[in-house]
């Protein structure tokens, strides 16, 4: 049984940072894709980032995302991870880890059709 569980969310000031990280059980996790996805209340589900399976292909949202966030993963732990620096109020979300099988090594892939399983999701709430 394939499960995500992420965590590492909590309520920080504008301008901290924070790692979220996502333990994976239930199939082979050097061979899936990872990605983070995130939802602030009243909007959709947006794309954050994604990672290939070996890790060496890294691919991430466009505007204000890009340089303040890094996405990576430790094959060896099953775990993939984000570190997200220099927060901003409109970084306030619930974050949630997905993955699909990894079947060329790009981590180009932006959509939530784009993976099949799903976790729970952390909150994260950056105060003014």
């Amino acid at each position: 049984q394939v499960q995500l569980v992420e965590s590492g969310g909590e309520l920080v000031q504008a301008g901290g940072s924070l790692r979220l990280s996502c333990v994976t059980t239930g199939f082979t996790f050097s061979n899936y894709r990872m990605a983070w996805f995130r939802q602030a209340p009243g909007k959709e589900r947006e794309f954050v980032a994604a990672i290939s399976r070996s890790g060496g292909h890294t691919y991430y949202a466009g505007g204000s995302i890009q340089g303040r966030f890094a996405i990576s993963r430790d094959n060896a732990k099953n775990t993939a991870y984000l570190d997200m620096n220099s927060l901003k109020p409109e970084d306030t979300a619930v974050y949630y880890c997905a993955t699909r099988w990894d079947y060329n090594g790009d981590a180009s892939y932006p959509s939530r059709d784009d993976y099949d399983y799903w976790g729970q999701g952390t909150q994260v709430t950056v105060s003014s």
